[in-house]
């Protein structure tokens, strides 16, 4: 099976993070034994979904981790012009959700499995391919902890997200939270004595915009990344009742995108330490007892930061062919397997711009060039 084709069958599967992932996992574990090689599952706590890890090649030290996730990003509201779930070949490209990000590279590494069996390995290549990583990198986590405690610690890893084949070293780390205030309700012709929810989380928000400038105007020192700073934004706001009433609740969803080598605990710290001084004691004022802000984490990515020279950015750069390496402002899993002493970087095919959008798509030519990105790591690791 080619790697068109794989991707067709891959596509096929609707991974949506909020769905189940074990249908193509289970098509994934069947194909492998289907070529003698065993695979290994890391379910996540309802066993609804699962991690795959599966190695071909000797059970040695070392090797080199494939790493790609399995879901994708919903398809509701979108306008496409083609079926999601069916690759539809146009003009050189390949629409369906998960082409660019990141089934295309999925694909590209399944398709290769008998060629690097062919071939024989003297070094292990592994795959890991994970669950929930576009709601926040939840699985891989799980994944990462089952390989360390169970198998020698892989080389290097290469993590297929969307690059263009281009070799990149360093990302912007995520944290969302989720932050809930409680007021206290009363008619609204009675502000004096209720605490608007509603209100105090939009003091909270101007303080995160304020922030976000702060951040913003201090710039990015490397040059490298677009926008040229920690972003930090907010996504979603929900509370009240009615317009007579003074609301009780509101709640809002925040993040943001530290850069590398940056204190990644400053802006939570400080809204925090905004919350304490500043807001509550306002709000007890008037509320003994009843008046709260909690502020819950949501998902935390680690930045991917850059190491020159490591066994990762050497091998992917001679593999794609290129010299320099690139920094990048979306997150990926990359992060989390460095922090866990795994020399990694991202290279795979297709354009981050088309990813999660309406007709995304992935180019012929970059699947060719993923496959021949994977040759060329046989001629590494191949015995012929």
């Amino acid at each position: 099976m080619d790697a068109i084709e794989m991707l067709r069958r891959l596509v096929a599967f609707d991974t949506t993070s909020r769905n189940s992932n074990l249908d193509l996992i289970d098509f994934v574990r069947s194909y492998l034994a289907g070529h003698g090689v065993d695979s290994e599952l890391v379910f996540d706590h309802g066993g609804a979904k699962a991690n795959l890890y599966a190695t071909l090649g000797p059970k040695t030290a070392g090797g080199v981790i494939l790493s790609g996730h399995t879901d994708v990003v919903p398809v509701d509201d979108q306008d496409w012009d083609t079926d999601p779930w069916t690759v539809t070949e146009q003009h050189g490209r390949l629409y369906g959700r998960g082409t660019c990000d990141m089934k295309g590279f999925v694909a590209c590494c399944l398709a290769l499995v008998p060629e690097f069996l062919e071939r024989g390995l003297r070094e292990p290549i592994h795959l890991a391919f994970s669950y929930d990583e576009e709601v926040g990198c939840l699985g891989v986590h799980g994944l990462i902890a089952h390989v360390l405690a169970h198998h020698p610690k892989p080389r290097l890893c290469l993590v297929g997200e969307p690059s263009m084949m281009q070799v990149v070293d360093a990302h912007k780390g995520i944290r969302s939270f989720v932050t809930t205030v409680t007021g206290l309700e009363a008619h609204s012709s009675a502000t004096h004595i209720g605490v608007n929810a509603i209100m105090v989380a939009a003091d909270l928000i101007r303080f995160l915009a304020g922030l976000g400038d702060e951040l913003k105007a201090r710039g990015d020192a490397t040059g490298r990344f677009t926008p040229p700073f920690t972003t930090l934004s907010v996504g979603t706001i929900h509370g009240g009742t009615a317009v007579n009433i003074i609301p009780r609740h509101c709640q809002f969803v925040w993040e943001y995108r530290s850069l590398p080598g940056t204190d990644a605990d400053e802006p939570i710290r400080r809204f925090e330490e905004h919350v304490r001084t500043k807001v509550l004691p306002a709000m007890e004022e008037k509320a003994p007892g009843i008046a709260a802000v909690t502020t819950m984490p949501r998902s935390i990515t680690p930045a991917l930061s850059p190491d020159p020279g490591s066994a990762a950015e050497t091998l992917a750069k001679a593999l794609a062919g290129v010299n320099d390496t690139l920094a990048v402002s979306y997150a990926t899993e990359a992060g989390i397997f460095q922090v866990h002493g795994i020399p990694t970087v991202i290279c795979g095919p297709g354009d981050i711009l088309q990813a999660h959008r309406p007709n995304e798509f992935v180019a012929i030519e970059q699947m060719d060039a993923c496959v021949t990105f994977l040759r060329k790591l046989a001629d590494r690791v191949c015995v012929n």
